[in-house]
């Protein structure tokens, strides 16, 4: 089984998406009689400076020859991808087997949580014999190799059905009916995800930015996301088509301790609050975290709207489990697990005999009643009621990044509060 791979095909400003191409090339193919046995979206890290918004790569298995499957990828890229951004720099790769050796695996997960010179996977492709072929400076060719690695590389895969728009529709007002997205989404759910988003009153699977899509639905079966696309009165769509991915599966995530953590990658860490949160210009909220050997500071941006109330309610010596990507020394917070919970306080202690407050009786010396005479030796512990329970903690459906895991899916090592 050929597997042709692309990437980096869309205009953060033109629109396009590197999903639509592969999109064209299976179309391609199947016009032309091969068989195509599934289209990989390959959500790749997420952290890298260059990326797009949504750094997906594409991969098409198909029963074809590899000559011809390359023919093909290079003619689309050529007649669709946006080159006049200097951004853009597509990227081609053909293996001639869907089974990738040691290596490719390995750098397809290097490319989920590190940033990789475009030469070593040219290099790489190179020593299997994989045809390649770039554009502009080649970056696409290290999305296309992670593409072709991925299917060896990961276990955990979800869908999404996406529904594309006739081009001369490409940047005008999207026609959707709201109603029947809330209740296509709701019969659904959970077997498809992140939809919509109830609280914040918003289509999540609506994209907007001036590309091809219409609408995609993700989920965990392929029939139910397929369903859902069916049941949404909109503009009539140009066409579909139903990609097996990484999307919901948080591979971009590695276990580190504090001091191991570095900006560009996406982490899995350990830590005790180390203060009070902090809300700071524009509704950012700020809580730092230690493990004992080193501290890292971790926030909720305003864009994760009611998130930020679970990190606000955080308190010092809380027990977390914190997850996101790290930049500029700072965690940014996709989610988070209460491991243990502060439950008191100190204060001064109370007199037992008449209930006034204690005074200091100096350093070291405990308190005591001036009154009664009574003493206590040290601090007092208050019990304190929290708006926490233990469990996980999870941006909305509006916030989440296309590749975390959201809380509904999957099995969790502790209580779930999932967001919908």
């Amino acid at each position: 089984m050929t597997v042709v791979a692309l990437d980096d095909t869309d205009s953060r400003t033109a629109g396009m998406c590197t999903t639509y191409a592969a999109h064209l090339v299976a179309e391609e193919l199947r016009a032309a009689g091969c068989t195509v046995h599934r289209v990989l979206l390959v959500r790749l890290n997420p952290a890298v400076a260059y990326k797009t918004r949504g750094n997906a790569a594409l991969a098409v298995h198909a029963d074809v020859d590899p000559q011809v499957g390359f023919d093909t990828a290079r003619r689309v890229v050529d007649a669709h991808a946006e080159t006049d951004d200097d951004r853009t720099n597509p990227g081609v790769v053909v293996a001639h087997d869907a089974d990738a050796p040691a290596p490719v695996a390995a750098f397809a997960h290097r490319a989920l949580r590190a940033d990789i010179d475009p030469a070593d996977a040219a290099a790489l492709a190179a020593a299997h014999g994989y045809r390649t072929a770039g554009w502009g400076t080649g970056r696409g060719v290290v999305g296309a190799l992670a593409a072709v690695g991925a299917w060896t590389a990961f276990s955990d895969w979800t869908y999404e059905c996406i529904q594309y728009r006739p081009r001369d529709r490409w940047g005008t007002t999207r026609r959707v009916d709201a109603d029947s997205v809330f209740a296509a989404a709701d019969d659904a759910y959970p077997a498809a995800w992140d939809t919509v988003d109830h609280v914040e009153d918003d289509l999540v699977c609506v994209p907007h930015t001036p590309g091809p899509i219409l609408y995609g639905i993700r989920g965990d079966d392929a029939d139910a996301v397929q369903a859902v696309a069916a049941d949404i009165d909109s503009e009539p769509p140009h066409a579909r088509e139903l990609f097996v991915t990484n999307q919901g599966t948080d591979a971009h995530l590695a276990d580190a301790p504090l001091a191991d953590a570095r900006d560009g990658r996406g982490y899995r860490v350990e830590g005790v609050v180390a203060d009070h949160p902090e809300t700071r210009e524009g509704g950012h909220v700020f809580v730092p975290i230690t493990d004992g050997e080193a501290t890292l500071a971790c926030v909720a941006f305003e864009p994760t709207k009611r998130f930020r109330d679970h990190v606000r309610n955080l308190r010092p010596g809380d027990r977390i489990t914190a997850c996101g990507e790290v930049a500029d020394g700072t965690l940014k917070l996709e989610k988070f697990a209460v491991r243990g919970l502060t439950r008191t306080t100190p204060t001064t202690p109370v007199c037992p005999d008449c209930g006034t407050t204690m005074e200091s009786a100096g350093a070291t010396q405990g308190y005591r009643c001036r009154d009664c005479s009574t003493t206590a030796p040290g601090t007092a512990h208050r019990l304190i009621e929290r708006a926490l329970d233990p469990g996980w903690y999870e941006v909305p459906p509006c916030a989440r990044r296309h590749i975390a895991q959201p809380l509904v899916r999957g099995d969790w090592d502790a209580a779930v509060h999932p967001e919908r």
